[in-house]
C-alpha cells in the first residue's frame, strides 16, 4: 500500500544563513538573466513576443535577498517527506521549496533523477540562495522561483484512489498568488503523480509563469517531440533551430555534445502529447509527461567548457558527476508569461516514471524513429488517456479536499492575505495560526489602520508591496517607519518620485535614518546620479554603526550561572547581534560598489578600514577589495589576491567580474577556480 511518512535525511549541508537585510528594490539582473534583445525581440512571432514583454519584474519587492550562506559543509539533518508504494519511493524537501529530491525505481534499483550528495546554495534564484538536483517546482518570474529554499506548508491528504497524497501549499508573493502541488503514487504504479493549480483570488488579471524544472544525470539522451526548438545561447537571442542537429552538424540532444551553457525550448507541435525522455546507453531512465495545459519542454545544458565545468563543481563536490535539467512549463519559452484572469485557475497533471525502449532506435541517427520509439513506450507504460482520466478525477474530487494531518509548516503571508481579502481557497487552508512576527505590524495595520514602529534598535521589518496594503499604508499615520514601507509601495508600483518624497518626509524625523538612506540612495543610482548615491550609501552605514562593535547589553558574562530565562534573553540577544551584523556587512558592502563606481577610491579605502575584520575576509569582499586595489592603481597587490585565492559564495549565475578583473591584471589564462563564464569568450 502507498505510505506518506516524514523522515530526516542526513548530507553535507552549508547553512542558509541569515537573510539580506536591506529591501530588494532592483529587478534581478547579470548576464547569465534569460532575456533578448529589442532586435530579436522584434522577429519573433507576435503571441510570443506578448508573452516576453508581459509584466517584467520591476523589482524583488516584497521577497527578501537570501545570501547569507557561505561555503563551508558539515553533516545536517534535512527533514523530509516520503511517499512511497510497492514500485517507487519519492523524498520531498518540503522545508526547501517542496523539492523532490530523490525518485527511486525500486524493482531496477534505479535513482531516476539527478540526486545532489550535498545541499549547497548558491546564487541562481530570483532572490538569491538555490541549490541543483531532483525536480523543482519554479512560480513567479523568469528564473528561479524564491521559495527555492523556503518551506512550504505541507499536509496529507486523501488521493483520487483513496490512498495518501502529500500536498504542498504557498502564498507566491512576486504575483501575489497561492499554489498547490499534490503528489500521489496509486498502487502499484510506476509513475508518480503530481496535480498541480495556481489560483488568481483577486478581481484583476495576474502574469503567471511556471516551469518544472527536472535534474537529469547529463550521459544521456534527451527526446521530445518537435523538430525545432528556441535556442538561447546567454547572448540575449533566441532563434528557431532545427532536432536534433543544429545547423553546425552537432546532435545537441546529447548535453555532452555542448561546449558552453544553452537552452532549447522544444517547439511542440499543438496536437502533440506532451512529453520529454532523458535516456542512457541502455535506453532507459526517466520520462515525464503531462496533460495538454503544460505544453513547453526544455534542454538545459552545463556544457563541456571551463565554465560549465567549473559551475557543476561549484554547486556540489569535485568528483561528482553532471547534470542537465530537462524541464516542463506552462509557456514555451521560460521567458514568456501567461495572464490568469481574476477569479480564474491554471491546473493541469504531470507523470514522472521511468521508460524503457530498444536503445538502438531511442539512440539512433533517424529522430523520427527515435521519437516514435519513446511515443511506443510511453503509450504502452502510461496511455495518454489515463493522464487525462487521473487529472479529471484528481480536480474534481481530491484539489479541493481539506487536508487531514499537518506535516510541515510554511510562511505566515497567505494566511494574511487571507485574512485582509477574505479569500475562499478549498484545499489550501492558511490559517491564522501561523501568522509569526514579521506579519503581526501588518495584521495590526489591518485592524487598527496603524502601523506599530519597530522596536527600538530593530530593523524596519519585512515589507508589503500589493495594491491594497499600498493604499491602507497612504491613509496610515505618517511616522517615519510608514512613510519608509509607503514609499517602498510605491517604487514597486513604479511610482518614483512619489517613493523618493515619502522617504524625503520619513527621514525629517527619523532617529534611525539607515533604511530611508538606503532607499534613497538606490533612487539616486537607479537615477543616474552616482556621486549622491555614494554619499547616502556611505551616510546610511555610517548611521548604522559604520562598522563598529556592536555590543549588545545583558550579555552573559563568561563564567556567569545563566538560568533558562537568560538563556531565552541570551539567544535574543545573539539573534539581536547576528541580524545587526549582517545589516553592517550590507551596507558597507553596498556603499564600497557604489565609492567605487563613482570614481572615490580615497573614500572607499576610508570605508574599507571601518570594517570588521572578519568581515573583510569573506570572498565578497575580497573581491571588492580587489577592485578597491585595481582602483588605486596597486595591481600587484590585487593580484597577490588571487593568487592567494578567494571564493565569493554568493556569485550569481553569469557574472563575469572575476574574468573582467584577471584580464586587467595579466595575460595569462583565467585559473580554473575562478572560469564562471557561461558563454564564449
Amino acid at each position: 500500500m502507498t505510505t506518506v511518512r516524514r523522515a530526516v535525511l542526513t548530507l553535507p549541508a552549508a547553512p542558509l544563513g541569515p537573510d539580506n537585510p536591506l529591501p530588494a528594490l532592483r529587478a534581478p539582473a547579470g548576464p547569465g538573466a534569460l532575456a533578448v534583445d529589442a532586435r530579436t525581440l522584434a522577429e519573433l512571432p507576435r503571441d510570443m513576443a506578448r508573452g516576453i514583454g508581459r509584466a517584467p519584474l520591476r523589482s524583488l519587492l516584497p521577497a527578501p535577498v537570501r545570501d547569507g550562506y557561505g561555503r563551508a559543509r558539515t553533516p545536517a539533518g534535512l527533514d523530509t517527506i516520503v511517499i512511497e508504494n510497492e514500485r517507487l519511493r519519492v523524498t520531498v524537501l518540503p522545508g526547501l521549496g517542496g523539492r523532490i529530491h530523490s525518485l527511486h525505481h525500486k524493482p531496477t534499483g534505479r535513482e531516476l533523477l539527478y540526486r545532489n550528495p550535498v545541499f549547497q546554495p548558491a546564487a541562481f534564484a530570483l532572490n538569491g540562495a538555490w541549490f541543483s538536483g531532483g525536480v523543482e517546482w519554479n512560480i513567479g518570474a523568469t528564473g528561479h522561483t524564491t521559495l527555492s529554499c523556503s518551506p512550504l506548508h505541507g499536509a496529507t491528504v486523501r488521493a483520487p484512489d483513496g490512498g495518501p497524497m502529500l500536498r504542498l501549499w504557498e502564498w507566491e508573493r512576486l504575483r501575489d498568488l497561492p499554489f498547490q502541488v499534490d503528489l500521489w503514487l496509486p498502487e502499484e504504479s510506476d509513475f508518480l503523480y503530481v496535480g498541480v493549480r495556481i489560483r488568481n483570488p483577486h478581481e484583476h488579471p495576474a502574469p503567471v509563469y511556471w516551469w518544472s524544472n527536472i535534474a537529469v544525470p547529463e550521459d544521456r539522451r534527451i527526446l521530445a517531440p518537435a523538430d525545432a526548438a528556441w535556442h538561447h545561447g546567454y547572448e540575449r537571442g533566441l532563434r528557431r533551430v532545427p532536432v536534433p542537429v543544429t545547423e553546425e552538424g552537432t546532435d545537441r540532444t546529447y548535453p555532452l555534445n555542448s561546449t558552453h551553457a544553452a537552452d532549447w525550448f522544444y517547439d511542440l507541435p499543438e496536437e502533440q502529447r506532451r512529453w520529454i525522455a532523458a535516456l542512457d546507453a541502455d535506453g532507459t531512465g526517466l520520462v515525464q509527461t503531462s496533460t495538454d495545459p503544460l505544453r513547453g519542454r526544455k534542454l538545459f545544458v552545463w556544457g563541456t567548457g571551463r565554465g560549465g565545468r567549473r559551475w557543476q563543481e561549484w554547486l556540489t563536490e569535485p568528483g561528482t558527476p553532471g547534470y542537465a535539467e530537462i524541464q516542463a512549463g506552462l509557456a514555451r519559452t521560460q521567458l514568456e508569461h501567461l495572464e490568469l484572469a481574476g477569479g480564474e485557475e491554471f491546473s493541469w497533471l504531470e507523470a514522472y516514471g521511468p521508460l524503457a525502449v530498444d536503445p538502438a532506435a531511442a539512440l539512433g541517427d533517424d529522430w523520427p524513429s527515435a521519437r516514435a520509439g519513446v511515443e511506443r513506450s510511453l503509450a504502452g507504460a502510461l496511455p495518454r488517456a489515463d493522464v487525462d482520466t487521473a487529472y479529471t478525477a484528481w480536480r474534481e474530487s481530491a484539489a479541493d479536499a481539506e487536508p487531514d494531518e499537518v506535516l510541515a509548516a510554511g510562511s505566515g503571508w497567505g494566511a494574511l492575505e487571507v485574512l485582509r481579502g477574505g479569500h475562499a481557497l478549498p484545499g489550501t487552508p492558511f490559517p491564522e495560526a501561523t501568522l509569526g512576527p514579521e506579519q503581526y505590524p501588518w495584521r495590526e495595520l489591518l485592524r487598527t489602520g496603524v502601523l506599530p514602529p519597530p522596536a527600538k534598535g530593530a530593523g524596519p521589518g519585512a515589507p508589503l508591496v500589493s495594491g491594497p496594503w499600498r493604499d491602507m499604508l497612504e491613509t496610515a499615520p505618517a511616522d517615519p517607519s510608514t512613510e519608509y514601507h509607503l514609499g517602498i509601495a510605491q517604487w514597486h508600483a513604479g511610482d518614483r518620485a512619489q517613493a523618493v518624497r515619502s522617504w524625503e518626509r520619513g527621514l525629517k524625523a527619523a532617529t534611525v535614518r539607515w533604511p530611508l538612506l538606503y532607499c534613497l540612495a538606490v533612487a539616486d543610482r537607479e537615477d543616474g546620479h552616482p556621486d549622491r548615491a555614494a554619499e547616502r550609501f556611505t551616510e546610511a552605514f555610517a548611521d548604522h554603526g559604520g562598522g563598529g562593535t556592536h555590543q549588545a547589553a545583558g550579555t552573559p558574562t563568561e563564567g556567569a550561572v545563566v538560568t533558562a530565562e537568560g538563556a531565552a534573553v541570551t539567544a535574543s540577544v545573539t539573534a539581536s547581534v547576528t541580524t545587526a551584523l549582517t545589516t553592517s556587512a550590507a551596507l558597507g558592502r553596498e556603499a564600497l560598489l557604489a565609492l567605487l563606481a563613482a570614481g572615490l577610491p580615497g573614500r572607499a579605502r576610508d570605508l574599507w578600514d571601518r570594517l570588521p575584520e572578519d568581515g573583510r575576509r569573506s570572498g565578497a569582499f575580497r573581491l571588492i577589495e580587489a577592485r578597491l586595489l585595481l582602483a588605486e592603481g596597486r595591481s600587484d597587490a590585487a593580484r597577490a589576491l588571487f593568487d592567494e585565492g578567494f571564493e565569493v559564495a554568493d556569485l550569481r549565475e553569469g557574472v563575469e567580474i572575476l574574468g573582467e578583473l584577471w584580464a586587467r591584471l595579466t595575460d595569462e589564462p583565467l585559473p580554473e577556480a575562478y572560469e564562471f563564464r557561461m558563454r564564449p569568450s
